[in-house]
């Protein structure tokens, strides 16, 4: 479960950024400086960022979800990070579609082959608007991964139990 492994300094609410770069430079530094990922890791999001755009809209509400390869990071995790106005990232299967992005979930997977199924985690819960919502409208880092462990939760009933 996603919410099992999240680090509340990766959670980084109500902030300024004019560009992909910033949100890249904020919070992959602050992947950097806790020990998650090397010093490649912002530009390395950013080279992927150009080639594999990672802008979502979920009903209206943009989300981003940049992550890079496994050679950048030291150890797994997410981050997540609220902005207190929309950043333009161009939407994922696009070149030229761009997304107003509020929430940006970032992801540091260490493991290639856990690259597709932490993914398609990740999308069950951004899937949901209401979750989308819950996260950017958060107070505190707790209220984040509380609304994500809820959904998780609620995806594991659904699905009989089968997601772990």
């Amino acid at each position: 479960m996603i919410w099992e492994d999240m680090d509340s300094d990766l959670i980084l609410l109500n902030r300024d950024a004019n560009c992909e770069d910033d949100v890249f430079e904020i919070l992959g530094g602050t992947f950097i400086k806790k020990g998650y990922s090397k010093e490649s890791y912002v530009q390395a999001l950013k080279d992927r960022e150009a080639d594999y755009p990672t802008g979502l809209d979920i009903n209206g509400f943009g989300i981003a979800i940049p992550h890079t390869d496994s050679n950048h990071v030291i150890k797994e995790t997410e981050g997540i990070m609220t902005l207190n106005k929309p950043v333009k990232f161009i939407q994922m299967g696009s070149e030229d579609i761009k997304v107003d992005v509020n929430v940006v979930m970032m992801l540091a997977i260490e493991n290639p082959q856990q690259h597709i199924k932490k993914l398609q985690r990740i999308l069950m819960i951004v899937q949901d608007e209401s979750v989308l919502r819950k996260i950017y409208h958060a107070k505190t880092p707790q209220e984040v991964i509380e609304c994500i462990k809820e959904k998780e939760k609620q995806i594991e009933i659904q699905e009989g139990g089968l997601y772990s």
